[in-house]
């Protein structure tokens, strides 16, 4: 079964229809479900949260397995902005999510919803409300000398292209599940059977599976497929484009340190509305595979990747991520002064891992790479002082 490069980057011909399975057709030819625990029957308190994914093991570093399919729609709220109308779409939406929870259950052999609401929503219906329940970023505001939210609106970067238009949605709402048949119908429980109540603005399909277990992964069977430029030069085990594994166990936090109250780094009012939830980053990403394998060879595609001195053997995929490998300012800095490039690993490590050791509301100690020896003696005298129960600080 063959694609044509606008059917594969825009989820099939009809990708319009949320029921139409277009791309995904092809993924479920392809792809196996892989095997997952079996998740607790109880749903945890945060939506972004999916429970019972695989973890395989690739050049001796932990892998997860993300779910095979992924459907993001992102729409306007056709609502009288009149608090009855809010209350009568919020009361529907709700019985939708519920009945979904009910027929398919937690978990990647499930159905995982996640519902984001963007600044638009909240300005257009509920500004007051805003004004008091919206969280509050502790350091910006300190930087700023002023309140800063932790929901900002997005902006233009100087590198990108004058006719770059910045979405204005109200919502978008994140499927994911190892079953197709799943993900379609949750589209269709929100938006076909609460007709009327969004406008959808776009639709984006995604899937990912690397072929761990030495078959042919998905990405390049999919790549392959649709004649997309460079699909030939794909690893053929790679878990993304690229070539490297991404969702490394080590690289990823636990669940909870996402979620805004954990890190303490969100003030989230008087009434802690949004505890258990956390933020959700939506990009255009455009990949030039031709270019990536054809302008660079295997060395330079591991230093552009991670670090500019990076080493590994030819043909590796899964470069481990973990508290180890963790690059501060003060190395991202160095390596530009030595090298004139920056990895795109190290810099994006140098926000997205903990500066000092933090302890959660529930007692988890969340520690840097530095101190991660002490971790479990840490664990255990905490935990005796505090009870994961209680409420410590």
């Amino acid at each position: 079964m063959r694609l044509t490069r606008r059917e594969l980057l825009a989820g099939g011909a009809a990708a319009a229809a949320l029921g139409t399975a277009g791309i995904y057709e092809l993924v479920d030819r392809l792809g196996r479900t892989p095997e997952r625990q079996t998740p607790p029957q109880s749903l945890p308190p945060e939506q972004h949260v999916l429970e019972g994914l695989q973890v395989v093991e690739d050049n001796d570093v932990e892998v997860i397995v993300p779910p095979l399919h992924h459907q993001l729609v992102t729409a306007k709220l056709k609502v009288d902005p009149r608090r009855s109308e809010l209350r009568r779409a919020q009361a529907d939406l709700e019985e939708a999510l519920r009945s979904l929870d009910g027929a398919y259950g937690p978990g990647a052999g499930g159905l995982g919803v996640t519902v984001a609401w963007g600044l638009p929503y909240f300005r257009r219906f509920v500004a007051q409300p805003a004004e008091t329940h919206l969280p509050v970023d502790r350091r910006a505001t300190k930087t700023k000398h002023r309140p800063v939210r932790a929901l900002i609106d997005a902006v233009k970067f100087p590198s990108d292209p004058e006719e770059l238009v910045l979405e204005d949605n109200d919502v978008a709402l994140l499927f994911r599940s190892d079953e197709l048949e799943h993900v379609e119908a949750g589209a269709r429980k929100v938006f076909d059977e609460l007709d009327g109540l969004f406008e959808k603005t776009s639709l984006r399909k995604g899937f990912a599976g690397g072929g761990f277990d030495g078959s042919r992964s998905l990405p390049k069977q999919m790549a392959m497929a649709a004649g997309v430029p460079g699909a030939d030069l794909i690893p053929e085990n790679a878990e993304l484009f690229l070539g490297f594994t991404s969702t490394q166990k080590a690289g990823l936090g636990p669940a909870a340190i996402a979620n805004h109250e954990t890190l303490g780094y969100v003030d989230l009012g008087p009434a802690g509305y949004f505890h258990s939830g956390t933020a959700m980053h939506l990009s255009h990403i455009f990949e030039n595979l031709e270019a990536w394998y054809l302008n660079f060879d295997f060395d330079e595609r591991v230093t552009t990747t991670f670090t500019p001195d990076k080493k590994v053997p030819p043909g590796t995929q899964t470069v481990a991520q973990g508290p180890d490998q963790v690059a501060d300012t003060t190395q991202v800095v160095s390596d530009f002064q030595r090298h004139g490039t920056i990895g795109h690993s190290a810099a994006i490590q140098t926000t997205s891992r903990l500066l000092q050791d933090v302890v959660g509301p529930d007692g988890t100690i969340y520690v840097t790479f530095a101190n991660r020896d002490s971790a479990d003696l840490i664990q255990q005298i905490l935990f005796v002082k505090c009870p994961p129960t209680a409420n410590c600080t």
